[in-house]
């Protein structure tokens, strides 16, 4: 049997033949092809969900490829790439003529999902011609593997049933599928599974992150968009198919219900229209119904998980899609389990006993546990979700389009009505950066070409326009505003409905770029309004002969540019102070480059044009040189430690990657001048703490690799140090000095406990803080800054001793230091120490109370980090 798959075939042609091919599939072709079709058991040699059996991202692919080349019910195209360059494909399942009729289904949804001036007569037509959607995104969570491999069982089933209702439902709707979110994650987790099956540690972690940058924080990222991965899986449904309904496909912990489905628990984000909600609780209900008819229990709803913050897949939510999420109770990887029904137990958000519920009917009695029966529940599910799509296509469909309709309104007739980001920008490159982020969001962008005054301030031509009367307007306003929790209670003045994850992620403010919020609808007309161009470039045009260029130290692509330059064998010097250029000044830290050559390749891609310097200058600058960074990454899937490496290798940063026990052994006083600890916990540094990990990759840097840290900072090097692994360097140190044991302690101190029993808290929110100026960490920074924080470690300083001395380089203000999310009592922040740096002999050590580069959603805070890589140069 040739191939079907249609990006093989072009044009007219395609339709002709997929029409005539289907004729012949109704006509009573069916039982034959289906015949053709390979079982799961017959490609992979076991029937996916088989006890301790598991098939890799290749064999998922080959054998969803042979069924879409035989059948006409199926298609498959790449979406996007891996972060390792493998594709990601969308798989869909649907009636032979809908598959015939793809595009013009995909030309539909766009329609109804982007269009709110539609006629009756054509919303009419759209309607009754258009099929739903539902996109079910899989395994993005690698370890979480059911979904995956319960795909081919799904697929097979649904292409090869007799079953009328099945047939019923594939004409109303198209099961749209995402076969893995994470291919490199899902290969590294089966070759580990594979590796370490037959012995004592069969079911072990995998040492590392299941991802070559974030691993369980790939989940974290559908706001800034920064993995691929994601973007892929973002572009589906926000510039190209535009689905109506979609599920992401999880695994949650072993001892609690056998499997969440929506509705979620408070809180509930409060920029999206209600009938989002009440549509998820259909779904939900008709589920929790059919799946407890079907005999499965444990199923949970209104449990546990909430949907108030965007970062998820299911931020679609944001965007009029009604996303859902679903989690299986996990099995170890693929090995079977056995609970004790005395260590079944609940969270106590929307369960407090594990027990029947309203939200969990029929509580699983508790026994074995095996993947076959994570891939059962995953079937009922999927089943049960497409059977309620078919069900109310025209109610889905239309309520597409009326959300469409209502969320243009809103934008007209509720403030906010737009956004505005000057032309001028503290960060011109953040600036730059956040509108193509919001092209690719799906978000229209436009530029003012006349002057306009609003609201008592002046805005030229040039600025950037976000009109909130657009489809995606909830997005809009979620993402451009600061954040204000939604307090919710479990009873009148009891305990607070806590957030799953964090409270802030507003995109200006994250990224220190100026974002006027206009509540005035009139005084910008559509004549004053330009599209912008994507991508969105603040370039000019570059002069035919130039002796240097100069990048400001206020642009984060600046030090892009710069490290760019040295790795490249370029002379890059650091200003030394402020320089004049045509009446403009530019900073110290600013970075000059004369020309060469290889300049041109370090110009390319940029969003904001360098300065062009056209005369003979010799600028009051240094010298800059590489610095050898020595990043640690323990083994205990350090997240925080793969942001880092992103954004190092997204800066063009080298870098060498230590395990802690590499601290213990190295020479890192001879090859390195930097060593960086991100954000981990000290027990997992140390190698104290007990994990299911395989020896020797529970193994520490230990009492003589922390010595050995402290020597380093001692004879000169320099350490950069946040949040949690800050606690190294706290209370009693020592090291060898001169033959002898040298004690001592850094003038600082943790009082987030002391804090905290006073009554302080925090979410993960935007704090204030105030910088030290002409510091050399605070280069190109303004005055004061947001930083995203968990609440702890906060510092104290005191009087340093001997060779001993410290700086407060960023603290909290006095009042007012919530920027956004949420915090109480943050009055007792007022004057408390932030970012702290520290002498010790001829070394320097750098804490942050924070994270710098928090997921790589902080632009606004990353020059701290960039400037500490670079101290110990002179300027």
């Amino acid at each position: 049997m040739k191939s079907l798959n249609f990006k093989r075939i072009s044009g007219n042609f395609a339709a002709v033949f997929l029409l005539s091919f289907s004729f012949l599939f109704f006509a009573g072709g069916k039982d034959v092809l289906s015949q053709q079709i390979p079982t799961p058991e017959s490609h992979f040699g076991f029937t996916p969900g088989d006890d301790r059996e598991l098939f890799n991202y290749r064999d998922l692919i080959d054998y969803l490829k042979k069924v879409a080349d035989i059948s006409p019910m199926m298609h498959m195209e790449e979406a996007g790439v891996s972060e390792f360059g493998q594709p990601v494909y969308v798989a869909f399942v649907s009636s032979a003529e809908n598959i015939s009729r793809l595009e013009e289904l995909k030309n539909i949804n766009r329609e109804l999902a982007t269009n709110g001036e539609l006629t009756p007569s054509e919303r009419k037509e759209f309607i009754d011609r258009g099929r739903v959607f539902f996109l079910f995104t899989l395994s993005m969570h690698s370890t979480e593997v059911g979904p995956s491999q319960s795909a081919p069982l799904i697929t097979y089933e649904l292409i090869t049933s007799e079953d009328p209702e099945i047939a019923k439902i594939l004409d109303e709707a198209v099961y749209m599928f995402v076969p893995c979110h994470n291919p490199d994650g899902m290969d590294m987790i089966v070759e580990n599974y594979h590796s370490y099956r037959d012995t004592q540690y069969e079911g072990a972690s995998l040492p590392g992150v299941y991802h070559k940058y974030v691993g369980h924080n790939i989940n974290r990222d559908f706001v800034t968009l920064t993995q691929s991965e994601n973007q892929a899986v973002a572009r589906i449904y926000s510039t190209e198919w535009y689905p109506q309904i979609m599920v992401e496909k999880h695994q949650m912990g072993s001892t609690g219900p056998r499997y969440f489905v929506s509705p979620p628990h408070d809180p509930v984000a409060e920029n999206i229209q209600p009938g989002i909600w009440n549509w998820m609780r259909v779904f939900g209900s008709r589920a929790l119904t059919d799946m407890t008819e079907a005999g499965l229990t444990g199923i949970a709803v209104n449990y546990h998980f909430d949907s108030y913050w965007p970062g998820a897949t299911y931020t679609a939510l944001w965007k009029g899609v009604v996303s859902m999420l679903s989690e299986a109770a996990s099995v170890a990887t693929a090995t079977p389990i056995y609970v004790e029904p005395g260590e079944l137990t609940v969270s106590g958000k929307g369960l407090a006993e594990y027990d029947i519920s309203i939200n969990m009917p029929a509580p699983w009695p508790g026994g074995w546990w095996h993947l076959s029966d994570i891939i059962e529940y995953e079937r009922e599910n999927t089943i049960s979700y497409l059977r309620t799509a078919a069900l109310h296509r025209e109610e889905i469909l239309r309520f597409r389009n009326d959300h469409t309709r209502r969320e243009i309104e809103r934008g007209r007739e509720e403030a906010p009505h737009y956004f505005i980001m000057p032309a001028r920008q503290h960060d011109r490159s953040e600036k730059a950066r956040l509108v193509n982020l919001l092209n690719k969001h799906g978000v229209t962008v436009h530029e003012l070409t006349a002057e306009v005054h609003l609201e008592n301030r002046r805005f030229s031509p040039g600025d950037i326009v976000i009109s909130l009367a657009q489809p995606y307007r909830a997005f809009i306003k979620e993402v451009m505003e600061a954040q204000k929790f939604p307090v919710r209670h479990y009873t009148r003045d009891g305990d607070m409905i806590r957030p799953y994850d964090i409270t802030s992620w507003s995109l200006p403010l994250h990224n220190g770029v100026e974002a006027v919020e206009i509540n005035t609808l009139h005084g910008i007309t559509p004549q004053m309004l330009r599209v912008v161009d994507m991508p969105y470039t603040i370039t000019e045009t570059r002069p035919s002969e130039y002796r240097a260029v100069l990048f400001p130290a206020t642009n984060n692509e600046s030090y892009k540019a710069a490290f760019r330059a040295l790795g490249m064998g370029l002379d890059v010097k650091r200003l030394s102070s402020p320089l004049n250029v045509k009446g403009e000044m530019y900073g110290k830290g600013s970075f000059y480059i004369e020309y060469h050559r290889r300049l041109e390749n370090v110009l390319e891609g940029l969003l904001v044009s360098p300065v062009y310097i056209t005369e003979a200058m010799n600028p009051p600058a240094s010298e800059l040189k590489m610095p050898r960074i020595g990043l640690v990454e323990s083994w205990f899937h350090d997240m925080d430690a793969g942001w880092t490496r992103y954004v190092f290798d997204t800066y063009h940063i080298p870098y060498t990657v230590l395990r802690p026990v590499d601290i213990k052994d190295a020479d890192i006083q001879g090859k390195f001048d930097v060593i960086v600890l991100p954000d981990q916990r000290t027990p997992a540094i140390m190698g104290t703490t007990i994990s299911r990990y395989p020896p020797p990759f529970n193994e520490g840097m230990e009492r003589e690799g922390k010595e050995n840290l402290v020597s380093f900072i001692h004879h000169g090097g320099v350490v950069l140090s946040w949040a949690r692994s800050t606690e190294l360097f706290l209370g009693d140190l020592s090291f060898e000095r001169d033959g002898e044991k040298e004690n001592f302690r850094f003038p600082v101190r943790n009082i987030a406990g002391n804090l905290s029993n006073r009554g302080f808290d925090i979410t993960g929110s935007l704090l204030k803080v105030n910088l030290r100026k002409d510091h050399p960490v605070t280069l190109g920074m303004p005055p004061e800054t947001g930083v995203f924080h968990r609440g702890n470690p906060i510092f104290a300083t005191s009087l340093p001793q001997f060779d001993i001395d410290r700086r407060v380089i960023a603290s909290f203000p006095e009042d007012g230091a919530l920027m956004s999310g949420f915090a109480k009592n943050e009055d007792l922040l007022s004057r408390q120490a932030a970012l702290v740096w520290l002498k010790k002999g001829d070394g320097q050590l750098l804490l942050y109370s924070f994270s710098p580069l928090f997921r790589a959603s902080t632009g606004g805070t990353y020059k701290l980090l960039f400037n500490g890589l670079l101290l110990g140069q002179e300027l």
